[in-house]
């Protein structure tokens, strides 16, 4: 298990699961990249993890589940699964977004996913918590006052 910020990838197509997994591997270094087929397998991970937080990218379908179930199932282990998920989708239509927007998922890519995208809404994920590890770092005052909620 990773000590850094992990991605967890879900989709149930093997083919998209192992691009994204590669695209995904190519530039992320703060933490894992683990890749799930099955969503009962990715939920049994999730639920043996401590607490924490983790980038989710997850297909609106899997199978039988959809990605916002996914989500809804490990937000007790990941209290910001849904604003820290990407979801990824075949025909993105306004139903979609609206469950997106409505499940407070702020990141969406319609396949075929290109590196790029996937890459920038990566990175701005991370980025806040990067962002917020370094104000701990460089504000004694800050981290005090964060270690004391």
């Amino acid at each position: 298990m990773s000590e850094g910020l992990d991605v967890i990838i879900v989709d149930d197509d093997p083919a998209v699961c192992e691009l994204i997994e590669t695209i995904v591997k190519r530039f992320y270094t703060w933490g894992d990249v683990l890749a799930f087929t099955d969503p009962d397998e990715a939920l049994q991970y999730c639920h043996g993890r401590d607490i924490g937080v983790a980038i989710f990218i997850v297909d609106v379908f899997l199978g039988g589940v959809s990605g916002f179930h996914f989500l809804d199932s490990v937000e007790a282990k990941f209290p910001t699964a849904h604003s820290d998920a990407i979801i990824i989708t075949g025909n993105a239509s306004d139903d979609i977004v609206n469950m997106c927007i409505a499940s407070d998922v702020n990141h969406m890519l319609e396949k075929p996913i290109k590196p790029y995208a996937l890459q920038l809404a990566v990175r701005a994920i991370a980025e806040k918590y990067l962002k917020f590890a370094k104000k701990l770092f460089q504000d004694p005052e800050f981290a005090r006052n964060v270690s004391g909620l």
